[in-house]
C-alpha cells in the first residue's frame, strides 16, 4: 500500500478502489462486461444520455444483476473512474522520487495533473457527484479520492514550510482551499459555459494559489 511520501510520514494513503471485494469468477465476468458496455455507450452518446437498462442490454446481463452490483449510475461511473484514478495516483507518487524539485513546484505539478484528471473524466466525475452524493455533498470530502488529494497537498505544504519556501501556514484550511478550484461543477461551468481553456484554468489557479504562498514568504524575509 502506498505511503505518504509527500509528508514523510508512514500514514497509508486512501487509494482509489483499494477495497475491492472478493468475487466469484462469474461475478467478475459480469462486472467486466458491464463496465465495458458502459464505456462503449458513454463514449458514443455521453453519460447523461445512457440509461441503466441500456447498459444491462448492451452487457447482456439482467437488470437485477446490474442493480445488485451498482445501485445507481453514479456507482457505475465511480467504478469506471477507479482505474483512471489509480493510474493518476501512481503517476503522482512516481514523480515524488525527484527530490531535486521544491515542494511548491511539486505541488504545482500535482494541481496541473488533477486538472488534467478533471478534463479526462469530466462526465464521469459529474455523474458521480450528482448521483453518489446528491444532497449529501459533504460525503464527497470524506471519499477516498478526495482524502488522497488532501493528504498529498497537506504533505507538500508541510514540506514547503519545513524547507523555508513559505512561512507558517494554516495547513488544515489551505489544503481544502487549494483543491476548491477543482470542484467538478465549477470546472465544467468554466470550461463549457464560459469557454475557458484548460491551460488557462490551470495557470490561473497556480498563479493565484501558489504564487501567493511564495510572495507571502518573500515578504516575511
Amino acid at each position: 500500500m502506498a505511503k505518504s511520501e509527500a509528508s514523510g510520514t508512514r500514514r497509508a494513503l486512501p487509494m482509489a478502489g483499494e477495497r475491492a471485494r472478493a468475487e466469484r469468477r462469474d461475478a467478475a465476468e459480469n462486472r467486466q462486461q458491464v463496465l465495458a458496455a458502459a464505456s462503449r455507450l458513454f463514449a458514443a452518446r455521453g453519460v447523461a444520455a445512457v440509461s441503466m437498462d441500456e447498459i444491462a442490454r448492451e452487457a447482456c446481463v439482467g437488470k437485477g444483476t446490474l442493480y445488485r452490483r451498482y445501485a445507481h449510475k453514479g456507482a457505475l461511473c465511480q467504478a469506471l473512474l477507479d482505474e483512471n484514478t489509480r493510474r493518476m495516483q501512481a503517476e503522482v507518487l512516481d514523480g515524488l522520487r525527484d527530490r531535486n524539485r521544491s515542494a511548491l513546484d511539486q505541488l504545482s505539478s500535482l494541481l496541473a495533473r488533477l486538472f488534467a484528471h478533471n478534463e479526462e473524466n469530466a462526465e464521469l466525475l459529474g455523474a458521480v457527484s450528482d448521483a453518489a452524493f446528491g444532497a449529501r455533498r459533504d460525503d464527497f470530502y470524506r471519499s477516498a479520492p478526495y482524502q488522497w488529494q488532501r493528504l498529498m497537498v497537506s504533505g507538500f505544504l508541510r514540506r514547503a514550510v519545513a524547507d523555508g519556501e513559505c512561512c507558517d501556514l494554516d495547513i488544515d484550511y489551505l489544503a481544502d482551499t487549494l483543491l476548491a478550484p477543482l470542484d467538478i461543477d465549477l470546472y465544467l461551468f468554466q470550461r463549457r459555459a464560459l469557454g475557458i481553456e484548460q491551460a488557462r484554468i490551470v495557470a490561473g489557479a497556480q498563479r493565484l494559489l501558489l504564487d501567493g504562498l511564495r510572495s507571502r514568504s518573500d515578504n516575511r524575509q
